[in-house]
């Protein structure tokens, strides 16, 4: 675009094309050539590389990217339920429909959007939708890629029904990693979690970070605000900040899981790990009117930078 820093034309960053299945995906840029992916199908940030070209979110080489079915890989947004512990389907109806561009969404506050380029989507339920979860919302999602790099997801869900209603929600953000027997979890030593693997027996976290030696599915309970995912081969952290987002659900499959599953293949588990900034235990209840943010950033900065900077 030949632009420099100083005069950057962030609506010019901001870039639709179309999908494969023809569906509108967003692509944003920033001054230093980084980007950021959203589909409309799903909401789903697809891609985040760095100014590198470096893809930082994984994506299985096995997705089927073919609606209604949720991509394995990316950002997918699950609301209004996490897992499969309703009546919904797994991970809830948000990332198996087909978002809109929101022109004139209201004001977010504080506006973070100075400095970076951002798309703003809008969900609001179908027919369908009514039939198997009976409460009318608005869910706006802004997605910004900063200067730095950084992206921030900010889900706000705006309760437009008589009654009240509650839902969980997650961020289930797949990170690209080198060796996931290489990986640790900083942040979470001491919590409570809740172990999937074992009808969500409550556990406390002994070790003094998270790491993988089988397969891993747990919520880890009022959980901080900054978790660091620490990739030893590429000598990197993912630094998670997140707001309105009490708990932190860690999964990998391993390899035995993974077999089993169509969209993901066998050895994929080892470029992987989902941490999600989530609220899963406790469940947001919003009265008619009252509406909830979430918010959360994404970050890479070098391993030796880590946790005495991070406020760990």
């Amino acid at each position: 675009m030949g632009h420099s820093a100083a005069v950057w034309d962030y609506r010019a960053a901001i870039e639709i094309t179309k999908d494969w299945n023809g569906i509108d995906q967003v692509v944003l840029h920033n001054p230093q050539g980084a980007s950021a992916r959203v589909s409309l199908h799903g909401g789903q940030v697809t891609s985040w590389r760095n100014e590198h070209g470096e893809e930082l979110l994984f994506t299985s080489s096995k997705a089927i990217f073919k609606p209604p079915k949720a991509m394995r890989g990316g950002i997918p947004i699950c609301f209004p339920e996490f897992g499969n512990c309703g009546s919904l389907e797994q991970h809830g109806f948000a990332r198996n429909k087909i978002w809109a561009i929101d022109d004139n969404p209201p004001p977010l506050l504080p506006n973070d959007s100075n400095g970076k380029s951002f798309i703003d989507l809008l969900l609001k339920p179908s027919e369908e939708d009514l039939k198997c979860w009976p409460n009318s919302f608005e869910f706006r999602l802004r997605v910004s890629l900063a200067t730095d790099g950084d992206l921030t997801l900010t889900s706000r869900v705006r309760n437009v029904n008589g009654k009240p209603f509650s839902f969980s929600f997650a961020y289930h953000t797949y990170l690209s990693v080198s060796d996931i027997s290489e990986v640790r979890i900083e942040g979470l030593e001491t919590l409570d979690y809740l172990d999937n693997l074992c009808r969500r027996e409550r556990f406390t976290e002994q070790g003094d970070a998270t790491t993988f030696e089988s397969e891993l599915d747990r919520v880890y309970l009022s959980s901080p605000n900054v978790i660091a995912v620490l990739d030893h081969e590429r000598k990197r952290t993912y630094v998670i900040r997140k707001e309105g987002l009490p708990d932190a659900a860690v999964w990998n499959p391993w390899e035995k899981k993974s077999k089993s599953m169509a969209d993901i293949g066998d050895e994929e588990y080892k470029q992987m790990v989902c941490v999600d900034g989530a609220a899963i235990e406790k469940p947001v209840t919003l009265k008619p009117g009252e509406e909830w943010t979430g918010r959360l950033q994404l970050s890479v900065v070098p391993s030796s930078f880590c946790s005495e900077h991070l406020n760990l």
